[in-house]
């Protein structure tokens, strides 16, 4: 991999000889993301409507969330490997454990956040616990939660780049293998693509959540 001038730290030459394998790390790391933003959600969801209802639950769910996410990932992964070897699923249980505490701190702020005065409302009219979760709570609580979807989203993209150490961390390991060669284009390419990525992903969220709360657009708008 040859440049004028020498180890520049971007080299267009670089990213055209390279394009296969950018495009696949690239590829690998988008799809552990929203995998693991997923499944989080999947598991974040339940657990705050939950210490939601159950009031004497919610310091568990949140002590017990907090206390993986001050676990530190390499310390994590070495813990995981023995169980699930070395890999993607290794990688991919470590970044949901990661993304759960702000989800489920999000999800229960805006839960606890709607007006009073809505729910007993939709109460009066003999809404039944399951729609007036769906019908009231979650969209006045969307706000909370796409916040923490989008915090969530965006660290689990700088997340995923610690996976090299059980050797999958998509973009991560283009890193590795620049800062051992000390060849920068690499080191600076794989860094402008996981900005470019948690940004694109988080302006999709953010669109998506418009398209989602009309209200809102109307209430600015007024």
């Amino acid at each position: 991999m040859d440049d004028a001038p020498p180890n520049p730290w971007l080299s267009w030459r670089y990213v055209e000889s390279n394009w296969t394998e950018l495009s696949h790390q690239l590829t690998i790391h988008t799809t552990l993301t929203l995998e693991a933003v997923a499944i989080a959600l999947a598991i974040a969801f339940p657990l705050a409507v939950l210490a939601r209802n159950v009031r004497w639950l919610t310091r568990p769910i949140l002590g017990f969330t907090g206390v993986l996410y001050t676990i530190p990932s390499l310390a994590l992964f070495a813990l995981l490997v023995p169980f699930t070897g070395i890999g993607r699923t290794t990688v991919l249980i470590g970044l949901v454990v990661y993304a759960l505490l702000v989800l489920v701190r999000n999800i229960i702020a805006g839960l606890e956040g709607v007006d009073r005065d809505v729910v007993d409302a939709a109460r009066g009219l003999g809404y039944s616990r399951l729609r007036l979760l769906w019908g009231v709570e979650i969209p006045n609580a969307l706000p909370s939660i796409v916040a923490g979807l989008r915090i969530a989203t965006v660290t689990t993209v700088a997340l995923v780049t610690v996976g090299v150490v059980v050797g999958y961390g998509g973009l991560g390991q283009l890193m590795f293998r620049g800062f051992q060669s000390n060849y920068r284009a690499q080191i600076a390419t794989s860094v402008i693509l996981c900005l470019a990525l948690a940004l694109v992903l988080d302006l999709a969220i953010m669109a998506a959540a418009r398209a989602a709360m009309p209200w809102a657009r109307r209430r600015r708008a007024a």
